[in-house]
């Protein structure tokens, strides 16, 4: 391995983006700088909600200069949140501004698919939990549209900004898997599926490409504002942010599981084969395709969102709190706030969220959280709550005990969610890189390059030489369960006991 490599990582998240220069040098470590960052402020127009993704190329050629700056660039690697995407027509042109999740568009959409393929059969083809945001819903929902009518190839985010970055379009087989639309066994587009569903077929006519799959050099007319990054190689890489971000989790074994902690919550496990059996699909577990062949296991959670717009919502009201105040106001919150259930659908859409939890706590027949540190700590406490509750249902499909949980993402600075995520879930929490999504992106792309070793074990000794991490120890048990006891009677939530019904490749 030669000294000072440098790879520029696009990592594009819901609350923002960011260009990531890494750094491989001959001691078999990554140093990472943030080289960007910048807003992705998503635009409501009269059709709906939508993301805007010009906005958003225009900083990442931005970032991209920034990075070439630094010195001269190996390679260029792009991932993103999962499930939205760009419909394209022959010439690979956008057909209309691609929508952001949260739409509303896709109210009804899940009983309109299940009545032309049932819940189990589908999620029997394709494993992917059952969620609103999902493409499968998103595309019902504009499926007689003139764009979906003439739509020739379909593009997720991070097939879109290579799109328009190389001019190759190439469908990267980890973002693909986020969307509903792909065989759980085979890796494939389920095409007989999206026939059955009466969605536009022509989209999914193309392959599907692995991580590390080179497409091509930044073209020639980027150069006025992506100066030297000009003509730099881009790869595919783990296209969906958590799918990069495991790969930079230092996992010890079997009995790991990984946090990737941002905007949402991904909790899951890394499996060598899908779970497509009823008790997973009860349990509403998702398998997503991860770097060789790999499936996550994994459940997604709100996560950080809910603090993101109660931040946004007490700022539109005047008092411009930062994070750091928040945590220092909840860490300081008495211990027995309201808890209440993260993913209640009412809690999906941007709004006042404060006065939404507080609704939905006092529904649940508690007093509402006050304070803004209450909000905070009633949000932290019924996430750890939550997290639980999926580490016991991944036990109970994969009928393994979990005992060690990384936590990587933005939430891995959070001390006071790590500690209460710790005490919940009873397990040795380690707090790795809060830039795991980037590191993974790196990783890939060095790999691809030839500067790795080839396996994703020693991708991972590199990630572990990379991140320095912080243990938390669960504390004594009877508060947390007394805690936990009161979220499942407040949430009617439970972990049904099943055999595993494990379904291969």
């Amino acid at each position: 391995m030669t000294a000072a490599r440098h790879f520029a990582a696009v990592d594009l998240g819901a609350d923002s983006g960011r260009v990531v220069c890494g750094r491989l040098d001959a001691r078999g470590s990554v140093s990472l700088e943030v080289v960007h960052r910048y807003a992705n402020r998503p635009v409501r127009l009269p059709d709906g909600l939508h993301w805007n993704l010009l906005g958003l190329f225009a900083d990442t050629l931005e970032g991209l200069a920034r990075a070439a700056a630094k010195g001269s660039l190996s390679g260029i690697g792009i991932d993103s949140w999962g499930c939205d995407y760009g419909l394209l027509d022959g010439s690979a042109r956008l057909l209309g501004l691609p929508f952001h999740y949260r739409d509303e568009r896709t109210h009804g959409m899940i009983e309109r698919v299940h009545e032309r393929v049932g819940h189990d059969e589908l999620y029997s083809v394709t494993g992917i939990q059952t969620m609103p945001i999902n493409t499968i819903f998103q595309l019902m929902a504009e499926s007689q549209s003139t764009a979906a009518r003439g739509a020739q190839r379909i593009a997720l985010v991070p097939d879109l900004f290579a799109l328009w970055l190389t001019g190759v379009l190439a469908n990267e087989v980890t973002a693909a898997s986020t969307t509903g639309l792909l065989d759980a066994r085979s890796g494939a587009w389920a095409r007989a599926l999206i026939a059955r569903l009466g969605l536009p077929e022509a989209p999914f006519a193309g392959e599907l490409v692995e991580p590390g799959t080179l497409l091509g050099p930044v073209l020639e007319g980027h150069a006025d504002v992506a100066g030297a990054a000009t003509g730099v190689s881009v790869w595919t890489v783990a296209g969906h942010d958590t799918a990069a971000a495991f790969v930079a989790a230092p996992l010890r074994g079997p009995h790991d599981a990984v946090l990737s902690s941002g905007t949402w919550s991904l909790l899951g496990l890394e499996m060598p084969h899908p779970f497509l059996g009823a008790d997973a699909s009860a349990l509403n577990l998702t398998n997503e395709r991860g770097l060789d062949g790999t499936i996550r296991l994994l459940r997604n959670v709100m996560g950080l969102w809910l603090l993101q717009e109660c931040r946004r919502a007490w700022a539109g009201a005047g008092t411009a709190w930062d994070y750091e105040q928040l945590n220092a106001l909840a860490a300081a919150a008495p211990a027995d706030v309201a808890l209440f259930d993260p993913d209640d659908d009412g809690l999906l859409a941007p709004g006042d969220m404060p006065a939404r939890i507080a609704a939905l706590c006092r529904a649940g027949g508690q007093q509402a959280p006050q304070t803004p540190g209450e909000v905070v700590r009633s949000i932290l406490l019924s996430l750890a709550c939550k997290y639980r509750l999926v580490l016991e249902r991944l036990e109970a499909v994969t009928q393994s005990r979990i005992e060690r949980l990384h936590v990587v993402g933005g939430g891995a600075r959070n001390e006071l969610l790590c500690q209460l995520t710790a005490d919940l879930c009873a397990v040795e929490l380690l707090a790795g890189s809060h830039e795991a999504t980037a590191l993974g992106n790196v990783l890939i792309q060095a790999r691809a390059a030839g500067e790795l070793g080839g396996t994703l074990a020693e991708l991972r000794e590199v990630a572990a030489a990379s991140v320095e991490t912080m243990s938390y120890q669960p504390a004594e048990q009877s508060r947390a369960a007394e805690t936990y006891g009161r979220f499942l009677a407040v949430t009617g939530l439970d972990t049904p006991k099943s055999e595993p019904t494990a379904v291969g490749p």
